[in-house]
């Protein structure tokens, strides 16, 4: 019997805390929260918002955020907010990660290569976040290629496609400098891949939620 797609928050729970490689992450982010705290001045206390990638970087976009001005309430209402926001992305990437861990429901296809990328395309919130990155990455390269100042244009697939991302750009950052087309393409390519790796996370976490409940 077909079952309704429906979000559970529960399965969601679950998924972020009853496998190891969930626990694991959720401890890695508690680390990077007491880094923070103890040395919020230090580059390591980027460790939450980078650990909790793609869906940390979010409010970059909104006109408000941890560093909202306005002082005294603004600033606890801003930074509380912050706070759960981060939570939730913590949650979110744990129980992917839980959802990736667990074992099918069914036993795999004669090509498990195309069933797990399949997962990237055929739902709607992978969908969604391949087209959210594949705009990113044509603005980029618009503004690269045909703007006469890109400006700082490398950010939208920098944030789209994190925390793989940051691999991209360590691997092309060498060759802008000497060859920039050839940065450009390793930037892309890189960007491309990283997408993938979270659209198929994305999916995987998709079915876990919205199917019907499986045993680990």
């Amino acid at each position: 019997m077909p079952t309704s797609a429906r979000f559970r928050p529960r399965r969601l729970l679950a998924l972020a805390t009853d496998s190891l490689p969930a626990r694991a992450y959720l401890g890695l982010v508690a680390l990077g929260v007491v880094v923070l705290f103890l040395a919020p001045d230090s580059p390591y206390a980027m460790a939450p918002a980078l650990l909790t990638a793609p869906l940390s970087f979010l409010p970059v976009v909104l006109p408000f955020g941890a560093g909202t001005a306005g002082g005294g309430a603004a600033e606890v209402a801003a930074a509380v907010l912050y706070g759960g926001w981060l939570l939730l992305c913590a949650l979110v990437n744990a129980a992917a990660f839980g959802a990736l861990a667990r074992r099918p429901d069914r036993a795999p296809a004669a090509r498990p290569r195309r069933t797990l990328l399949a997962a990237a395309v055929d739902n709607w919130p992978a969908r969604a976040y391949v087209a959210v990155v594949v705009a990113a990455l044509g603005t980029f390269l618009y503004a690269v290629l045909l703007s006469p100042d890109p400006g700082f244009a490398g950010i939208w697939p920098f944030i789209a496609a994190a925390p793989l991302s940051f691999l991209a750009a360590a691997v092309s950052a060498p060759a802008e400098y000497s060859l920039p087309w050839l940065g450009t393409l390793l930037f892309s390519v890189g960007v491309v891949l990283a997408g993938l790796v979270n659209a198929v996370l994305i999916g995987r976490l998709t079915r876990r939620i919205g199917g019907p409940p499986s045993r680990g």
